[in-house]
C-alpha cells in the first residue's frame, strides 16, 4: 500500500524526467545515422596503432570537399586499431580523397574495411517502416488489453486497462529517446539508428510484459474479492497486487539488466548503443509497470468516483 498511497511522489518523479527529456528533444534534438538519413559508412584501421581522434579529425577536415564536411560527420573509435566515419553521400573521387588522406601517414598505414552507402530513398523508408512499426506495436497492445480484461470491467472499463498501459509506454519511449538527446549533446556518438529502434521495440514488449503481470493481478483479486463478507477497496486491491507482483518484477528485470549491463560494458562498440537503451528502457519500464501504471489505475478509478457524486449532487440539487 505505501506505493499506492504516496503515488502522487512517483507522478511527480516520472513528470520530471519526461519534461526533462522532451526538453532536450526539442532543444537538441536527435542524431540520426545513415540507416534514416542516407549517407556513407566508412570502416578502416591502422597496422601499427591508432592515432588520436584530433588527428584523424583535422586530417578529414582539411580535405576540400564541396560542400565542406568539417563537423559534419561522426568519427568513433571501434575495436583495437579501428575507427568508423559516418558522413554524407560521398562521388567516386571524393571516396578516393578521404581515403589518400586517411593514408596521409606511411609509416603507419590505414586499410579501408568497408565503404557503405545508403540513399536518401533508402533511409526515408527505414524511418517510415520503423515508425509504422511502433505504432502497430502499441495498437496491438491496446486491442489484446481489452480483449484479456474484457471480463473486468468494474470498477475500471477494459479498455482503460489498455490506455493505462500505453501511457506507462510513452513513459518508457521517452525517457531514453530523451537520454540519447541529451549524451549525444554532450559528448556525440549517440546516433538514433535501425539498432535503436530494435531496442524500443525490445523495451515495449517487455514493459508491456511486468504491466500486465501487475493488471492480471489485480484482476485475479478483483474475481477473489466478488461475494465475499468485508470486500476490500479498489486501492486496497491494486495496493495488494503490486505488493504480490513486486518480487518477481524486481528479479526480472534485475537479472536481465545485469545480462545487458555485461554486453555493454565487455561487448563490441557496435552494440553499446544498443545495449544502453536496453538498459536505459528496461530499467524504467520495470519503474513504470509498478509505479505509474498500477497507480493510474486506482487515479482513474478515483476520478470516476468524483465524477459520479458530482453528478449524484447536481441531479440532487436540481430536484
Amino acid at each position: 500500500m505505501f506505493i499506492v498511497k504516496h503515488r502522487r511522489i512517483f507522478y511527480t518523479f516520472s513528470i520530471i524526467l519526461v519534461l526533462t527529456a522532451l526538453s532536450a528533444l526539442v532543444f537538441w534534438g536527435l542524431t540520426f545515422g545513415i540507416d534514416f538519413k542516407g549517407g556513407t559508412s566508412v570502416e578502416f584501421s591502422y597496422s601499427v596503432s591508432r592515432p588520436s581522434i584530433d588527428v584523424v579529425q583535422s586530417e578529414i577536415d582539411n580535405l576540400n570537399f564541396t560542400p565542406s564536411i568539417k563537423g559534419a560527420y561522426t568519427l568513433l573509435p571501434t575495436g583495437t586499431n579501428e575507427y568508423t566515419l559516418d558522413l554524407r553521400t560521398l562521388t567516386d573521387e571524393e571516396r578516393s580523397e578521404l581515403t589518400a588522406a586517411l593514408s596521409a601517414n606511411v609509416a603507419n598505414p590505414v586499410e579501408i574495411k568497408q565503404f557503405n552507402s545508403v540513399g536518401p530513398t533508402l533511409g526515408q523508408e527505414a524511418a517510415t517502416k520503423s515508425m509504422i512499426a511502433i505504432i502497430l506495436v502499441i495498437l496491438c497492445i491496446v486491442l489484446f488489453l481489452t480483449f484479456a480484461f474484457r471480463k473486468v470491467s468494474k470498477p475500471v472499463a477494459s479498455w482503460k486497462y489498455g490506455v493505462i498501459s500505453i501511457v506507462a509506454l510513452c513513459h518508457d519511449i521517452i525517457i531514453p529517446t530523451g537520454a540519447f538527446a541529451i549524451l549525444n549533446h554532450f559528448y556525440h556518438g549517440y546516433q538514433v539508428d535501425t539498432l535503436f529502434v530494435t531496442a524500443i521495440l525490445v523495451i515495449l514488449g517487455f514493459s508491456i510484459h511486468d504491466t500486465i503481470v501487475v493488471f492480471d493481478r489485480v484482476r485475479e483479486n478483483l474475481r477473489n474479492n466478488n461475494g465475499i463478507k468485508n470486500p476490500k477497496t479498489f486501492e486496497e486491491i491494486v495496493g495488494a497486487s503490486i505488493s504480490q507482483t513486486f518480487v518477481r518484477s524486481i528479479n526480472t528485470s534485475v537479472s536481465t539488466l545485469l545480462a545487458i549491463l555485461v554486453v555493454y560494458l565487455v561487448g563490441p562498440v557496435a552494440t553499446r548503443n544498443f545495449s544502453l537503451t536496453l538498459l536505459v528502457g528496461i530499467f524504467f519500464g520495470t519503474y513504470s509497470s509498478i509505479f505509474i501504471g498500477s497507480n493510474l489505475l486506482v487515479t482513474v478509478e478515483k476520478w470516476q468516483q468524483n465524477a459520479l457524486a458530482k453528478k449524484l449532487a447536481a441531479g440532487k440539487a436540481k430536484k
